[in-house]
């Protein structure tokens, strides 16, 4: 059974191919985004529900049909006019059907449940990764991860309800319909009017739970993305003693989770009164129209066996299609919610990249304008030439734009105006993986991944050797405390794990993690914002070393606080209120005694004052 069960695993993919066309917003259009390589599976499975609850309710007539000859044939007789009909027919129930059940079943289980969801969540994924930085500084980390796995399953069972449960349940009504009216077209009557008011509470409870369904799953992630931002930040909430302040801030949320579930439950007990109600009339009304007709020698006893038999039967189905159609739109909900998160439109990219190659490593920054959406601008018209090898230091207080530029320069917002070259070529043509391959930067608020040692370090260069992996955190001065990390599990050195955003290590040595991936990387063009900021005195010296030694044949833009730290630069580009005032060597800008040189008078312990 194994090699069966593989075959219709890999009957569908679970990582497709990236379909990097924008996701309709319609959702129609986002659910058959989606479904993309799953239709052939999809359709069969609908075609098997389809036959198989027309052959449930074939089976049901027969047997009214077998009661009717058991009072008119002698055993005799029904062995030899009905025999080799019976033989086949039971042939058929033990074979075929459970055939037909079984291939459902693989189709179901094995083709689409596993990796239908898998191959939403891998899609989501690859979109959401191209989206810019400011996409996930508006919202929580853990409510964008919770939407996209809500929204895969959402979509997997919307579809597979539509096309599964939605089929039979039609194929079944109608044949109920129809094997009732054979009988006595009189007995279709109440059939008719049960569907009619089934309909009609559907229609009035469903859209009602979509809406609330809409409601919980946004309060989900509220809840899910407050909650894992508490869990992220524990060392904040511990240094300010707030255990109870984010009590109180998760309860809030848990709160509006609450009311949802309420208005959904109430919802769910109206529906669920209305529906026995209707089903219970049904029942009653068949088995007395039934009775009216055999007093009235207008319909056999077969007939009313079946009847019954039928209508009890959808008795129970009737809960089960009501669930499913519930649970249909409450999926659907869930999708129209997750809908908000991943069809927000991505930062544009040039129609026709063009590969950026660098020889000198000159930027040039060409009436640079910029501002956050309607915002007052941030950066007005700069204008920079930055030749290639040349060492350039961003200075001003804090707001005047320095980091803004450097942004820009990665490709992280789009210009409002102007142009930004990297040797002639303008970094707009460019797909922004491709700049940011060619341009190493160490931050100030270093990030590190929840991996090993070795694996952030190699994020910098996957395909560098250990010889290279141990150079690069020596001359990062890291390769010493390294080695004498040890976590939880026991992993040692380059493979210990650093814990969520490297919590398991001490700011410095963060630092140093980050200096060693872009020692590693080597990119022709450095940038450098508060690079040894998070270092003490000793080892910042010493990495200060290595640091020259990385900038060796490379263009550096170096954003410092500490003046001292960028004194040595090539020039000074000293940046006020998004605009630049000032530009010359350390020497030269102390002689103009104008903003630098205030700066660097206010300077307590090599910082800059506010």
């Amino acid at each position: 059974m194994k090699w069966l069960y593989k075959r219709f695993e890999r009957w569908t993919k679970p990582y497709p191919e990236i379909d990097h066309r924008p996701i309709p917003s319609s959702l129609w259009g986002f659910c058959r985004h989606f479904t993309r390589g799953f239709e052939r599976p999809l359709l069969l499975m609908a075609i098997l529900s389809a036959v198989v609850a027309g052959f449930e309710v074939a089976l049901f007539n027969f047997v009214g049909t077998l009661i009717d000859w058991l009072s008119v044939y002698s055993k005799d007789e029904l062995l030899a006019e009905k025999g080799e009909l019976l033989a086949w027919l039971g042939a058929f129930i033990l074979l075929g059907a459970p055939l037909l059940v079984g291939v459902h079943s693989l189709l179901s289980h094995q083709s689409l449940l596993g990796n239908f969801p898998m191959a939403i969540r891998w899609q989501s994924h690859q979109h959401l990764l191209r989206h810019g930085i400011s996409f996930y500084q508006k919202d929580f980390a853990g409510r964008i991860a919770t939407k996209v796995m809500q929204t895969s399953l959402a979509v997997r069972e919307a579809v597979m309800k539509l096309l599964d449960v939605a089929v039979y349940a039609l194929v079944y009504m109608s044949a109920i319909i129809v094997v009732l009216g054979y009988a006595d077209w009189r007995l279709m009557l109440p059939m008719l009017g049960w569907v009619v008011a089934y309909a009609a509470i559907l229609r009035w409870y469903i859209p009602k739970l979509k809406k609330v369904s809409m409601e919980q799953a946004d309060a989900r992630s509220q809840m899910t993305g407050r909650i894992v931002d508490t869990y992220s930040n524990i060392t904040t909430v511990k240094l300010f003693s707030h255990t109870a302040r984010e009590t109180a801030y998760a309860k809030e949320s848990m709160d509006g989770f609450l009311v949802t579930v309420h208005k959904q439950m109430r919802l769910v007990t109206g529906l669920n009164f209305w529906v026995e109600a209707s089903n219970y009339i049904l029942l009653f009304a068949v088995a007395a129209l039934s009775l009216h007709l055999w007093f009235n020698d207008l319909l056999g006893a077969g007939a009313i066996a079946v009847s019954l038999a039928l209508v009890l039967r959808l008795n129970g189905m009737a809960h089960w299609i009501m669930w499913e159609v519930s649970s249909l739109f409450e999926n659907i909900g869930t999708v129209a919610d997750g809908m908000t998160t991943l069809c927000e439109p991505l930062p544009s990219e040039p129609d026709q990249p063009q590969p950026l190659e660098i020889e000198d490593g000159e930027i040039l920054f060409n009436g640079v304008g910029f501002s956050y959406d309607d915002q007052a601008a941030v950066i007005e018209d700069i204008s920079l030439r930055i030749s290639g090898g040349e060492k350039i230091g961003l200075v001003g207080r804090s707001g005047a734009g320095k980091s803004t530029l450097v942004n820009l320069l990665l490709g992280f917002f789009s210009l409002k105006q102007g142009k930004i070259l990297i040797d002639d070529q303008d970094i707009a043509d460019i797909a922004k993986d491709d700049l940011r391959q060619h341009i190493g930067m160490i931050t100030q608020d270093t990030s590190l991944l929840h991996r090993t040692i070795r694996e952030n370090i190699l994020y910098g260069r996957p395909n560098a050797t250990d010889a290279e992996l141990i150079a690069a955190a020596k001359q990062a001065h890291a390769y010493d405390f390294i080695s004498g990390l040890v976590d939880d599990q026991g992993n040692r050195g380059f493979d210990a794990q650093v814990g969520e955003r490297g919590v398991k290590l001490s700011g410095g040595q963060r630092q140093r993690i980050a200096i060693a991936r872009v020692l590693l990387k080597d990119a022709p063009i450095l940038v450098m914002d508060e690079a040894t900021s998070a270092l003490d005195s000793e080892i910042e010296q010493a990495i200060t070393e290595s640091l020259s030694e990385l900038m060796t044949n490379k263009t550096v833009i170096a954003i410092a606080h500490r003046l001292s730290t960028i004194a040595a630069m090539d020039r000074l580009v000293v940046m006020d209120q998004g605009r630049i005032v000032e530009v010359g060597s350390h020497r030269e800008l102390l002689a103009k005694e104008g903003l630098y040189y205030s700066l660097w008078q206010r300077q307590s312990g090599g910082f800059l004052a506010d």
